[in-house]
């Protein structure tokens, strides 16, 4: 695919906007663990950033895929994981199926703000029982003339003390089986009966909020409804998609941060009288390194054209995130190693991109999940 001038101009723009806007405040947001996302969205909203591939009559930019894909490596030059991974909930994980499937009544209601940055989103499929096995959530949205009342409780979602709504996977029948019994809904987070229990303390991610949601007789009208009634699996297959596609373009910008910082640091520190670099076994090792993003670099591109051209690209986003999870482990660690002593500090710039980064295998769809549906594609596993 090629990568043109407005793609670099809108990269230039994002780093011009990390730089002044969040970077010299993640230290903060990091200890904190939470950033002001409604101020940082409402920010990039005025930038156009929100809604580059969504509909022009709702604030968006209708441009095509591959500007998402540069827009996601680009916000890899943020000093942490947490807050890209919030932003691509509101652009890429809890808005396509909206932006989609969605009535034009509930894309004016749900959609148009959360392109402009006025309201947050967040994304309500995992649970605690069902994170990777989508099909098995429990959370009940029971039918009740022109509304839904919705019981359960939704696990790890991004964004969830900040969010305004949630873009909510729920079973609206008790038949069909489990593909086919599954709606997305809208829900306003200050509905009666929605509760946030807690904020989660993780392994890495700080600065991004991650909560624990309950759903007790939450009434809903069923005009907030995600397309048809039924077909909520399906639609949210489709976003898992763009989210790992998303992850991959991501982990690119990340681990190009991650190596160029490396090479720095293993420049200006001495042993045994040269640099650290000078070691024919680092930087042929740093070398393998950058070999492997530049792979899921054209790897990401080649699912994203296929995007483009209305392929099922089912089985290279599968891979996309697959190799996004494995080499971020792999590099993250490897440069770890180089940095010694200094890597294995709290504060050190790799320390947290190893934390944050080993996500990257879990959420999303674990690393195994991304092997079975390969496998299925592949034909070496029945599809059931």
């Amino acid at each position: 695919m090629l990568f043109r001038a407005e793609h670099r101009e809108l990269q230039r723009t994002v780093r011009r906007f990390i730089d002044a806007e969040i970077n010299p405040h993640v230290e903060a947001w990091e200890e904190a663990q939470i950033f002001p996302a409604r101020e940082i969205f409402s920010k990039l909203g005025r930038l156009g950033l929100l809604g580059l591939t969504k509909p022009v009559e709702f604030g968006g930019q209708a441009l095509d895929y591959s500007y998402a894909v540069a827009f996601a490596e680009a916000l890899g030059a943020i000093d942490c994981g947490g807050i890209p991974m919030a932003i691509g909930v509101q652009t890429d994980m809890a808005t396509p199926a909206l932006a989609r499937h969605g009535s034009d009544a509930v894309r004016r209601e749900f959609l148009a703000p959360s392109i402009s940055g006025e309201r947050v989103a967040c994304l309500g499929v995992s649970e605690t029982g069902s994170g990777s096995d989508v099909a098995s959530i429990k959370t009940v949205a029971r039918s009740d003339g022109d509304d839904y009342v919705i019981n359960g409780g939704k696990m790890w979602t991004t964004n969830g003390t900040q969010a305004d709504w949630m873009c909510l996977l729920a079973n609206t029948t008790d038949d069909n089986g489990p593909h086919k019994n599954k709606t997305l809904i809208c829900i306003p987070m200050t509905t009666k009966g929605v509760t946030v229990s807690r904020k989660l303390k993780k392994l890495g991610m700080w600065a991004s909020d991650t909560a624990q949601v309950f759903f007790d007789d939450v009434r809903v009208p069923k005009r907030f409804r995600i397309g048809e009634e039924g077909r909520g699996f399906i639609y949210q297959m489709q976003q898992f998609q763009e989210e790992r596609l998303w992850a991959g373009a991501n982990k690119c910008g990340v681990l190009d941060r991650v190596l160029d910082q490396t090479i720095a640091y293993t420049r200006q520190r001495q042993t045994f009288g040269r640099a650290i670099l000078d070691n024919q076994a680092v930087h042929f090792r740093l070398a393998e390194l950058k070999t492997e993003v530049e792979a899921l670099r054209a790897l990401t591109w080649r699912a994203a054209e296929a995007m483009l051209a209305g392929e099922d690209v089912t089985m290279l986003a599968s891979m996309v995130k697959l190799k996004a999870g494995r080499t971020m482990r792999e590099v993250t660690d490897a440069c770890l190693q180089y940095w010694g002593g200094a890597g294995y500090l709290w504060e050190s710039p790799v320390s947290r991109a190893f934390r944050d980064g080993r996500l990257t295998s879990i959420g999303g769809g674990a690393d195994e999940i991304m092997l079975t549906v390969i496998a299925k594609a592949m034909g070496t596993l029945p599809k059931a």
